[in-house]
């Protein structure tokens, strides 16, 4: 991976030759070879530069198994969901800058019918488990300002050629994973997983300051231990995740199927979360892990009642 400073370096000459050209006629629209502008341009990619607009991403693919001494299976068709919205935040050292609020849904379909799956045979346990969709709110994001914590100052990480962007975000992960204990059944005692993002649209729309959100496709990828419902415990093993979409003009340009889930078992996944809200972030683990603890809290109540 290039230093910082060649990076730096590299970023900012990519950024003259694509743009430098076209200096008078883009004169006013956002710089992205100044921090202030690369901040507001990923603003646009994320949201909106309009406080408190809801805006919407939605991609679909498939899900896959990956066992030692087996082909690969593709175990789930899944269709994906993200509403967002962005407000101005400042910090007297940092400058203005702005953070998101988010809440997502990702529904696992079967893979030739395409019809969203309630229950779910398990090949290798010979279990025939409940499905428990993704449904993660919230998924926050910390505020983004033209100087970064560390004191460096934001810069354009992506690449641009021939009029088009598009950059790459790799997120590994490796923590305790909040199941381990008493679920112990279900999931294993790490959690260690990989997010892959592609993003990519047009310079002229991104750096059109006329313009408060930019089209954007993107690309999603996640290799990570088994999901927790799927009750595979330490079994070898892992799945990944390949999927892609965009930013949607707007909510109903979505699939008819998660609309209709959404419709039907998670009406509130039509709004993003408050712009002021500060609850911890949910995963598809902590959320499988509150769904048991009530579960356990309502048998535990029936049980006191029968008594």
């Amino acid at each position: 991976m290039l230093t910082t400073s060649l990076k730096t370096v590299a970023n900012t000459l990519a950024i003259a030759v694509a743009l430098g050209a076209a200096a008078v006629a883009t004169a006013g629209k956002l710089d992205l070879a100044t921090p202030e502008g690369v901040t507001l341009a990923m603003r646009k990619v994320q949201c909106s530069l309009k406080d408190n607009v809801p805006v919407t991403y939605y991609w679909h693919g498939g899900a896959y198994s990956r066992v030692p001494g087996e082909p690969d299976r593709r175990l789930f068709n899944v269709e994906g969901m993200n509403i967002r919205q962005c407000v101005t935040v400042t910090d007297p050292v940092r400058g203005t800058g702005w953070k998101m609020v988010s809440k997502e849904l990702l529904i696992y379909l079967d893979p030739k019918t395409n019809e969203v799956l309630k229950t779910w045979a398990n090949p290798w346990t010979g279990k025939t488990l409940q499905v428990m969709q993704t449904a993660n709110d919230p998924v926050n994001q910390p505020a983004s300002f033209p100087k970064r914590r560390d004191g460096s100052l934001a810069e354009w990480n992506g690449t641009i050629n021939d009029g088009m962007w598009w950059m790459t975000a790799t997120i590994p992960l490796f923590y305790d994973n909040p199941l381990q204990g008493k679920y112990q059944k279900y999931v294993g005692g790490t959690y260690h997983a990989t997010e892959m993002f592609n993003f990519m649209g047009d310079v002229a729309d991104l750096v059109d300051d006329r313009k408060d959100t930019a089209s954007t496709r993107v690309g999603w990828v996640r290799v990570s231990s088994w999901l927790p419902w799927m009750e595979m415990g330490d079994r070898a093993g892992s799945m990944y995740f390949h999927t892609a979409g965009r930013k949607l003009a707007k909510f109903d340009d979505m699939s008819a199927v998660l609309k209709g889930v959404i419709a039907s078992d998670y009406p509130a996944w039509r709004e993003p979360p408050p712009s002021d809200d500060t609850r911890p972030n949910q995963t598809s683990w902590t959320v499988f892990r509150d769904a048991m603890e009530a579960r356990e809290g309502e048998s535990k109540g029936a049980a006191e009642r029968r008594e």
